[in-house]
């Protein structure tokens, strides 16, 4: 049985969604905190509220697109609490108008969200993962990346793009922390529909990344039906919850939800059937994870 008192957590987007709801579980196992985000007074508060139970907290805002940043970050724990044990690189962000053909979205939206959705868990593998290893103790990875880099389909194409790629690179950690017999457990979570302002990452695009005369959002139907689902999805208290049970049985998926089952099997499928992939619709089978639940 992991013991979590004690032990030191880092957490990426944390503050608001799945990443706060982290934080807050992990400092009820009685763990010390290092919180990070890019967006400040969000940050902040959440820092000073963990600090009001009594927890352990540092705040760094941090972009995890910029390596020298997250490096600056790894910087701040170890120099804080001496060690890290629980890794959760779980900043994501999702481009407006992601519901547009692939062919709509410019250099600038893949640029952004390969930065951040790829590239920070990269940067997190890459400036923590080596000081966990170097103490020889026990460590988990945690890599938020989403049913959307599961299977195909034309809805949310940079995004879930991203997360393909996420997943992989989660797959790559994993196997060789394994081939070293490493402590150090990898779990990629997978999270279905959770009530988190994900669809509103707009307000945190850098200024230089931002498209000169091109569409960063979608129609007002499309968003408010997108809306409407999320407002039905998981808690993220309740993902929380499952993370800290597949680190506690080194459990390497986390599939928050069984409403996507068929679409990933397809997928599968149609790879080793050498056919066509099969259509998918995103926002369909969404409406479904929250209709399975009631």
């Amino acid at each position: 049985m992991v013991d979590f008192d004690g032990k030191v957590a880092v957490v990426t987007g944390a503050a608001s969604g799945i990443g706060r709801a982290l934080a807050e579980r992990f400092a009820a196992e009685g763990m010390r905190l290092v919180l990070a985000d890019i967006e400040p007074a969000p940050l902040q508060a959440a820092a000073e509220a963990l600090r009001a139970t009594g927890a352990p907290v540092e705040w760094w805002v941090t972009d995890v697109a910029d390596a020298a940043a997250v490096e600056a970050l790894a910087e701040t724990a170890y120099g804080r609490f001496g060690a890290v044990h629980v890794l959760c690189n779980n900043a994501g962000i999702v481009p407006g108008g992601r519901f547009r053909p692939i062919w709509e979205f410019a250099p600038e939206d893949w640029a952004w969200t390969m930065g951040v959705n790829l590239m920070g868990i990269v940067h997190g593998t890459a400036s923590f993962v080596p000081r966990m290893r170097a103490t020889g103790e026990w460590g988990h990875v945690v890599n938020t990346i989403s049913v959307a880099g599961l299977f195909g389909g034309a809805n949310s194409p940079v995004y879930s793009v991203s997360k393909h790629a996420a997943l992989r690179a989660t797959e790559a950690l994993h196997a060789a922390l394994t081939e070293e017999n490493s402590p150090i457990g990898v779990t990629a979570l997978c999270p279905g529909v959770v009530r988190t302002g994900i669809g509103t990452s707009e307000r945190n695009r850098p200024q230089a990344l931002r498209p000169v005369g091109q569409a960063t959002r979608d129609s007002d139907a499309m968003r408010q039906a997108a809306a409407a689902v999320t407002t039905a999805g998981l808690e993220p208290e309740t993902v929380a919850g499952m993370v800290v049970e597949a680190i506690r049985e080194r459990r390497f998926y986390l599939i928050t939800t069984a409403a996507f089952d068929s679409a990933i099997r397809t997928r599968m499928e149609d790879i080793l059937a050498r056919r066509n992939p099969t259509p998918v619709d995103l926002l369909a089978l969404s409406k479904g994870d929250v209709g399975a639940r009631g």
